[in-house]
């Protein structure tokens, strides 16, 4: 792949999408950061406010999203313009790359886990960095599978995940763009 064709689509804030936005800039990948009037943004760089119009095109119901991630999300207009930025990501990018936790239940830990669950619904290749185990899994279609370090391999791709990165999501994060940019 060719750096200047690549584009990093992502949110802006701060943990694993400021993560990912660094490396972007890092190795020269272009970079798009889908965010809204009133959200706390870490990286200004590639940054794309939504309008209103935008941001219902990604709307979706709390309650399919509560009941498909087992969990009660919050029904504040803060959150629900997070899940619908969050839609434009994962519908932007071809593949995706979220650093997070992967629960007992198959879904990823927080508001990170809408654009995983929207990934899969989605059938676009989906890897998982799980902080906690310290490694990779991919999602086959039915099931989480371990996997060796992954690399990017379409020129759109999403990186997103916890606001709270730890070392080894950041080590997962420099080290995926090193080996598919390096």
């Amino acid at each position: 792949m060719k750096r200047d064709e690549c584009i990093l689509f992502s949110g802006a804030a701060s943990g694993a999408e400021a993560g990912f936005g660094a490396m972007a800039e890092r190795y020269g990948i272009e970079e798009v950061n889908f965010t809204f009037e009133g959200h706390n943004d870490a990286r200004a760089r590639g940054i794309r406010v939504l309008t209103h119009a935008e941001l219902a095109k990604g709307d979706v119901s709390l309650v399919y999203v509560s009941r498909l991630m087992n969990r009660k999300y919050p029904d504040t207009p803060l959150f629900k313009k997070v899940l619908q930025s969050i839609w434009h990501q994962i519908n932007s990018g071809q593949e995706a790359y979220v650093v997070g936790k992967i629960l007992e239940d198959g879904t990823v830990k927080g508001g990170t886990g809408w654009g995983a669950e929207f990934a899969k619904l989605c059938n676009k290749p989906l890897f998982v960095f799980d902080q906690e185990r310290r490694g990779w899994s991919r999602w086959t279609g039915e099931a989480w599978e371990e996997t060796p370090p992954p690399t990017i391999s379409h020129n759109h791709f999403t990186g997103t995940g916890t606001r709270f990165l730890s070392e080894a999501g950041h080590q997962a994060i420099e080290e995926l763009f090193a080996r598919s940019f390096g």
